[in-house]
């Protein structure tokens, strides 16, 4: 029996060392857990941090073990071996990543719901990680890129004040060049662009190519208005009275001296089309909704910077019930956002699936 027991209470510091490690992993989840609420990349950071106790807790238990010397220290290197190799192995593209997307950080040039372009992606950003960043595609797709990936290539990022954009024409010698930049101007002004101008960027053996631009101040309907721009240089063209097709067109079909210049939409057509819902709204909802949440986060956060601000106006004032009734507001306006980004996080991930 007093062998028995001996044995047992030789497990006592392992047994204290596993309680321990219970406690310190439960007490920071709670914590982590608690603080989470308005925070960007906290997932991660938790994540870490609770493998890093129970790493470490694991450790401490099989060291804590009743063995003698001897046995502890080849234990201790063989454990020093294999978490140098696994670190060894591993640690190249993850911290790669991660260093890639505290870089992005700082240099910032672009947020959620931004439209990034970079080699043969292009979407919207809707989830900004440590190591990786999302983006929604004009197909409705979502697609994950490594953070080191965008920092070793050159990236495109659409400036939300306003971008230009353009559309590309082949027309033949035999028009007058006034002729077609007026016509390619006034597409510009009823596509709703602003400063609108035309290049010509090419002179081929059969055509002129042309490039009309146009300023888009809500870059959100960039897909939209490209297409609305395109339709509008079509409209435009054919009401000039221009011909659109090549000079080495060749038809088959006996057509005599006809012009092929398609006969224009009545009005109620015209609106019919025109009153389409925009595609943007049902292709980049998720990035709608993670620039809405980070609209939300910074609001979070201006409201806790003004409910300290206040609390250290309440210990000078002369009038504190006043300051009072402000911090009670904030307070309740703190609950409501906290609700809101924790709705709006659980739909973004829901939308992953």
């Amino acid at each position: 029996m007093e062998d028995i027991l001996g044995r047992i209470l030789s497990f006592k510091e392992a047994f204290i060392t596993i309680v321990i490690t219970m406690a310190v992993y439960y007490l920071v989840q709670w914590v982590m857990t608690k603080s989470a609420k308005g925070k960007t990349d906290w997932g991660v950071i938790r994540s870490s941090v609770l493998f890093a106790i129970v790493v470490i807790g694991g450790i401490a238990m099989i060291l804590a073990l009743p063995m003698d010397d001897s046995t502890r220290g080849n234990i201790s290197s063989l454990i020093g071996i294999v978490i140098s190799a696994v670190l060894a192995l591993s640690s190249a593209t993850f911290m790669g990543n991660g260093l890639a997307g505290v870089m992005l950080r700082t240099i910032n040039n672009f947020r959620h719901g931004d439209f990034i372009h970079t080699e043969d992606h292009f979407g919207r950003v809707t989830e900004r990680g440590l190591f990786h960043t999302e983006i929604q595609t004009e197909n409705r797709d979502l697609i994950t890129i490594p953070n080191l990936y965008l920092a070793t290539n050159p990236v495109r990022t659409t400036r939300s004040s306003g971008t230009f954009i353009s559309a590309v024409c082949s027309l033949g010698y035999d028009v007058s060049r006034i002729k077609i930049e007026k016509a390619l101007i006034s597409a510009t002004e009823k596509a709703g662009l602003k400063d609108g101008f035309v290049r010509i960027t090419d002179l081929g053996d059969f055509s002129v190519v042309y490039k009309t631009f146009g300023l888009l101040k809500d870059v959100k309907t960039i897909i939209s208005a490209e297409s609305k721009l395109n339709a509008f240089v079509l409209d435009a063209l054919h009401e000039a009275g221009i011909e659109i097709v090549s000079p080495s067109f060749m038809n088959q079909r006996q057509v005599g001296e006809n012009i092929f210049i398609p006969k224009k939409a009545s009005k109620a057509e015209q609106k019919k089309v025109d009153n389409t819902t925009a595609p943007e709204d049902k292709i980049f909802d998720k990035a709608d909704e993670a620039e809405s949440l980070e609209n939300n986060r910074k609001q979070l956060e201006e409201v806790d910077e003004k409910i300290k601000a206040c609390q250290e106006e309440l210990s000078k004032a002369e009038n504190p019930e006043e300051i009072e009734k402000k911090i009670e507001r904030y307070t309740k306006l703190k609950i409501r956002l906290e609700e809101k980004i924790d709705i709006q996080s659980k739909e973004i991930t829901g939308k992953k699936k």
